[in-house]
């Protein structure tokens, strides 16, 4: 149970002073839901203003404080901006420019003949100078704004930076005074502040020593958390588990194993045979056969007389593996069941039984296998497919369906850079398939101007009348006003239009249902061309689709376009990617797009990824999933992580834990950062 202390910060939004109904949608977005969001919702950067008299004193581009009369208001033919014309003390004319609103709120802010003092940065449109959006309009006293260091805050829209600002100001008044949890030795070394002085810091100015003890700290919650997973692991008791081959050496394969296999089973073997239970990743690229790896180790298990199951996040991804599971053992006798929330009836009452009395040796599904319904005769092995869909407390959750705690195997395709694989899974050892399997044609692998994107329209035309299917994956959803992307819904009705019924549409927002019967029609063949945004990154496995389209590509991450040019490929048909980009690249843009051209190595495309993204972009947001964290950028976790780690060893090994001094102070911050599971891991152990 969370202590006393922290409650205020963990109070809903709407407690703070002017958040209703209409504000709380746009601070959702932001993920700004309780007092304590705000409080770690820090400035991207931070802005110096300084006060002229008049506009011949300021230069294009820089961040000024000026004194302005307005004198005229100026509406534009259709979707064009607003403008204020003004005058300041010297005669010189400038706009104020506003996108998106209409002129009424503008008038309200900016009356004819008034004084107002602006801040904002000073800009060129032709020969008119103009100042887009003004930070602050005030009547008086804004000259005060000068040589102020001013926060800017990450938004979205229907929220200005002034509203952020007095929210965040209102969340600080609520931080209480926390002992410290940091030790002490590490503090006075890098001169860090303490939490309650850093959090003040953080929002007030470009403290660097502020902002890096504020990472530490939830990377050290982080590490604290996955230690105490770990060490509550190696405290239960499990099941040993030794096979004898005689099913594995049954198994029908098309291939001989890599060497990267063949290290990696035996890894798991040789856990799978201690007393206490395995905790393994295994880590492998698109294609690198990671579910053969987890059939040897479910056989290991029914070998040893226990039974296995394999967690998949979706149904799809249950049914495919069930049916590679199920085409591989067929020579094994081992009787193989798919269970999933669909089932219902006698179908499932004879699943149901054959667990229970263990005449069914592995099952696959989704969470619908770890129902209270569901027992098991003696489940000693869970397989978990796409860890990172799965948090650590569900995971845990899941392990307590065995008499003793089963063995857990998780698998993910997602290549990790090494320094991230600490952060992310501390409490596991990991097996990597850094090797791909005979046979596995590469990706030719195209970068095409968006110009040219008719001849892609006709190419996918010519590639489904061959008999082929394909997909063509967009940024987004719906197109937004103030940006020009690539919409998947416009996308499809274009090519709906062009190719008829055949062309599907798959989405983050459609029904769960719709979706599915979407995904199945296609995987099916009765689709050929599945229009979409990432949500198929990762898992749907159609041999026969053999092209991707991949439309303004340069929105993307490396990581995210290596997963999705990892839909094709899967079969024996050459396989082809088209990278559609547009004419403003960056220069990292134009570097990402290259490393895809040049490699297919996973491992190194994370890693490149990694370098190329730096620190300037915060995880969670920009790249959704990577990380755990919200406050750690890139750059902080690469340079502080091994601080934390080790801080967090030296609290378990020689401060006793959570229930030493510094350990009472460590309970709040695992709390604070939500890893609150490492707390009852210890209860309950």
């Amino acid at each position: 149970m969370r202590p006393d202390r922290l409650n205020p910060l963990f109070v809903a939004a709407d407690s703070l002073k002017g958040v209703g109904p209409q504000l709380a949608r746009p601070l959702e977005r932001l993920g700004l839901t309780r007092v304590r969001d705000f409080v770690y919702h820090l400035p991207d950067r931070f802005v110096e203003r300084r006060a002229v008299t008049d506009l011949d004193q300021a230069g294009v581009g820089e961040n000024i404080v000026v004194a302005l009369t307005p004198v005229e208001y100026r509406s534009a033919v259709g979707r064009g901006p607003f403008r204020v014309l003004a005058s300041d003390a010297a005669g010189n004319i400038c706009a104020l420019t506003y996108f998106g609103r209409n002129g009424g709120w503008a008038k309200k802010q900016l009356p004819l003949g008034e004084r107002r003092w602006i801040a904002g940065r000073l800009d060129q449109f032709g020969q008119l100078l103009q100042i887009v959006h003004p930070d602050h309009v005030l009547e008086e006293g804004g000259a005060t704004l000068g040589q102020l260091c001013e926060p800017v805050y990450p938004l979205s829209e229907g929220l200005t930076q002034g509203r952020i600002a007095a929210l965040v100001g209102q969340a600080l008044e609520t931080v209480p005074e926390l002992p410290e949890w940091i030790e002490p030795g590490l503090l006075d070394k890098l001169h860090w502040p303490a939490w309650r002085d850093a959090l003040m810091l953080a929002h007030k100015g470009d403290h660097s020593a502020a902002r890096d003890r504020l990472a530490h700290d939830e990377l050290l919650a982080n590490s604290l958390a996955l230690m105490l997973v770990r060490s509550a692991n190696r405290a239960q008791s499990g099941t040993p588990l030794k096979g004898d081959g005689h099913l594995r050496e049954r198994v029908q394969l098309p291939f001989a194993l890599t060497g990267a296999q063949r290290r990696a089973i035996d890894e798991i073997a040789g856990d799978m045979e201690q007393g206490a239970p395995m905790l393994r990743l295994l880590q492998g690229d698109v294609g690198s056969g990671k579910t053969v790896v987890a059939l040897e180790a479910m056989l290991i298990a029914v070998e040893a007389g226990a039974q296995a199951a394999l967690l998949a996040p979706t149904e799809i991804l249950a049914r495919q593996h069930y049916e590679t599971l199920s085409r591989m053992a067929a020579g094994t006798g081992v009787e193989i069941a798919l269970l999933t929330g669909r089932d219902k009836g006698k179908a499932r009452e004879s699943i149901l039984m054959g667990l229970h009395d263990g005449s069914i040796g592995i099952v696959v599904g989704t969470h619908a296998i770890f129902q209270d319904a569901v027992t098991y005769r003696n489940l000693a092995l869970v397989v978990i497919d796409e860890q990172h869909r799965f948090g650590v407390g569900q995971r845990l959750m899941l392990t307590q369906k065995g008499r003793r705690t089963p063995h857990c195997l998780s698998m993910t395709a997602t290549p990790i850079p090494r320094t991230l694989t600490l952060a992310q899974y501390g409490e596991m050892d990991v097996s990597k398939l850094d090797e791909m399997p005979p046979g596995r044609q590469p990706i030719d692998t195209r970068v095409v101007a968006v110009e040219r994107i008719d001849d892609v329209v006709g190419a996918i035309g010519r590639h489904l009348e061959s008999g082929q299917q394909a997909y063509w994956v967009c940024p987004m959803v719906r197109e937004l006003e103030s940006e020009d992307l690539a919409a998947a819904e416009a996308r499809h009705a274009a090519l709906k239009a062009r190719f008829g019924e055949t062309v599907v549409l798959v989405h983050g927002q459609l029904r769960p249902e719709a979706k599915d019967a979407a995904m199945e029609r296609f995987v099916r063949g009765e689709a050929k061309l599945l229009v979409a945004t990432t949500v198929i990154e990762v898992g749907v496995d159609v041999p026969n689709a053999t092209l991707m389209v991949i439309e303004q590509a340069e929105r993307f991450g490396l990581a995210q376009l290596h997963q999705l040019r990892g839909r094709v490929g899967r079969g024996e048909g050459k396989s082809t990617c088209l990278l559609l980009r547009s004419d403003a690249l960056s220069e990292t843009a134009r570097r990402r797009l290259a490393l895809m051209r040049e490699t297919q190595d996973g491992f190194r495309i994370a890693e490149e990824d990694l370098e190329l993204r730096g620190g300037g972009e915060l995880l969670g947001t920009r790249q959704s999933g990577d990380t755990p964290f919200r406050v750690a950028s890139l750059e902080q976790i690469q340079r502080l992580l091994p601080l934390a780690h080790d801080d967090a060893r030296l609290l378990m090994d020689r401060d006793g834990g959570l229930t030493g001094p510094r350990g009472a102070a460590a309970r709040l911050l695992l709390y604070l950062f939500e890893r609150d599971w490492g707390v009852q891991l210890l209860r309950s152990g």
